[in-house]
């Protein structure tokens, strides 16, 4: 994140002694990015955050490679694949490259474990379901449709409210995810012309240590790994914290969409960046304002990315037949656009009500079994004339 915060009790400087009530010393962990060139926080424990008194394997397979895969457009309905388990092992890939992958989840299961994604920044994008984001940093609410960036190294769990119907929609990244730079300033600041702000992002609020001795299982995931560390100490045993980097919120209702006397591309519905692949969201806006608008996308072929949308409630006007939870991936090199009749329909329409997230990557995405299971079969063929 770029703006700094501080919670519970810190030091005046860094790295100096800092004496607990009985005479020890809180221990100070730099959490860095980039090494030591780009954002961080320092966090201060009860204990030595190094503690681990065994590892153990773990097996997790999330889904994988369908290699038979053609170039073509494609569009899957995830609901309807079976899922189960907590808010990690639930996770099923759907479309991945090195600099990406993502995943839906339909969780079932709660959690007592702790969860430490060690590779990878997690976007996790809460379709359904309500709960509390747990970590060292202190607890965040969570609300459906929200947003949930986590950097990557963060301990954290996930508790919701029930487990009736809870939907996750992932996207795991090697590389940072940060706001725009074209939303901030040049020392961090919202800009205020950005779709979003700081008074739109939820931060954490620190809880009272837990100086907890005892075994807290730890499940790591590493790339495709996973392995299981068994604590002597509870990771939440932060007196306090300071920094700018730490997990936080941002709901998609919250965004503020451009609206364009003509068709804005997709670009203008930017959310998040990272390396080689960006984050757009389309929200209930106001149509084109020419009197000759055409409110429907055109036809488009994107050469240099590959397009992921996952649907998330509304009347999207480009295409009939969207279910809530349906993806569509519209492969690099191939047009794709609004079915028959849409473009027509669209003409005069003075606004829309639609959510989705769409992920738009720089390199080719791969599919897995869980996609290829959750295909609608013709979807290649429904721009066709009846």
């Amino acid at each position: 994140m770029p703006f700094y915060i501080k919670q519970g009790k810190i030091p005046a400087k860094r790295h100096i002694t800092f004496y607990r009530d009985d005479g020890e010393l809180y221990r100070e962990e730099l959490f860095s990015t980039h090494g030591f060139s780009n954002i961080y926080s320092n966090k201060y424990h009860y204990n030595m955050p190094t503690k681990v008194l065994r590892v153990e394997p773990y097996e997790v397979n999330h889904g994988e490679e369908w290699h038979d895969a053609m170039l073509q457009n494609y569009k899957v309905h995830t609901f309807r694949g079976e899922s189960s388990g907590n808010f990690f092992t639930a996770r099923r890939r759907q479309v991945f490259n090195n600099d990406v992958a993502l995943y839906t989840a339909h969780v079932t299961e709660d959690c007592e474990d702790f969860y430490r994604n060690a590779y990878a920044d997690e976007v996790i994008f809460v379709h359904e379901g309500s709960g509390t984001l747990t970590s060292e940093y202190g607890n965040i609410e969570i609300h459906k449709w929200d947003y949930l960036v986590i950097p990557k190294g963060t301990t954290y769990q996930m508790k919701f409210d029930s487990l009736e119907n809870v939907r996750l929609f992932v996207i795991e990244s090697p590389t940072m995810v940060t706001i725009p730079k074209h939303f901030r300033t040049p020392t961090g600041q919202m800009l205020e012309n950005a779709p979003y702000c700081e008074r739109d992002i939820r931060t954490p609020e620190l809880q009272e240590a837990k100086v907890e001795k005892g075994e807290f299982s730890l499940f790591i995931k590493y790339g495709d790994r996973y392995q299981k560390s068994v604590l002597e100490w509870h990771p939440y045993d932060l007196v306090g914290w300071d920094g700018a980097c730490y997990p936080w919120a941002f709901n998609i209702q919250e965004y503020a969409p451009k609206v364009g006397k003509i068709h804005l591309p997709p670009s203008d519905h930017l959310v998040f960046t990272a390396n080689n692949y960006v984050v757009c969201n389309f929200v209930p806006r106001l149509y084109d304002f020419h009197p000759e608008a055409i409110p429907a996308p055109y036809y488009h072929t994107n050469i240099d990315s590959d397009e992921i949308l996952y649907y998330v409630d509304g009347d999207f006007m480009s295409r009939t037949g969207i279910e809530h939870g349906s993806i569509t991936l519209h492969k690099k090199g191939v047009p794709h656009g609004p079915q028959p009749g849409k473009t027509e329909a669209s003409v005069g329409k003075k606004e829309t009500y639609e959510y989705a997230v769409m992920v738009d990557t720089f390199n080719p995405l791969k599919t897995t079994n869980h996609f290829k299971d959750c295909m609608e079969q013709d979807y290649n063929q429904s721009w066709l004339e009846d």
